[in-house]
């Protein structure tokens, strides 16, 4: 599916399910499943702009609420199964043993930090709330770093994709799939210059951790 394609079905399931997709899939995906929580987030606040089907503080009180609930699901399932749970299945999230052990440095180190910064990076998103749970994060402090960071990330895109969206449609209204296509892109090459650092990461979780 090329992205203009992608974009038209976002859009599509946003006019038929409303705020309620966009909060299913955000809390899917921060609970670890591989799902374009701030794709759909950005192509809603573009709808939002260009249309008078939703509201942009709906959007954005969706993608807040799905963000807060699916960490707080990926947190209680990494503290009830904690570890073991991560290393017999976590390959299916894309959660081998390298990027477990990076987790586990991370939090170490600035383990709140991840938490409320996790939410705007693609490769941690899924992962932040799993791990600080399997980590033994203590519960009120994940869960305040949990809520500042999902509402901060929500406005951030959500407000933000609006803004964009509503200049643009000033222009032209052909222009929205481009609009959410950059937003898009821009995502893929942080995750790309991430997943670059992952290396460099996990050198220094073996350094730090050797008994992993």
């Amino acid at each position: 599916m090329d992205l203009a394609s992608f974009s038209s079905s976002l859009i599509h399931l946003i006019q038929v399910y409303g705020p309620w997709v966009i909060s299913v899939v955000v809390a899917l995906e921060s609970a670890g499943v591989p799902l374009p929580g701030e794709t759909i987030l950005v192509a809603a606040a573009l709808l939002a702009a260009a249309t008078n089907q939703i509201d942009i503080a709906v959007v954005v009180a969706a993608a807040a609420a799905g963000a807060i609930v699916g960490d707080g699901i990926g947190y209680t399932v990494g503290r009830r199964f904690g570890m073991p749970l991560l290393r017999k299945y976590g390959r299916y999230i894309r959660l081998d043993e390298n990027r477990l052990l990076i987790g586990r440095y991370l939090f170490f180190r600035y383990g709140n930090a991840v938490v409320f910064f996790g939410r705007f990076i693609a490769v941690l998103r899924m992962f932040a709330a799993l791990l600080a749970g399997a980590n033994s994060m203590p519960a009120g402090r994940f869960f305040f770093f949990n809520v500042t960071g999902g509402i901060c990330w929500a406005c951030l895109f959500g407000f933000g994709a609006h803004a964009v969206g509503t200049e643009i449609y000033k222009i032209s209204e052909t222009l929205s799939l481009v609009s959410l296509g950059l937003f898009i892109g821009a995502g893929s090459a942080l995750s790309i210059i991430i997943r670059r650092y992952e290396i460099a990461l996990l050198r220094l979780a073996e350094r730090a951790l050797p008994d992993r």
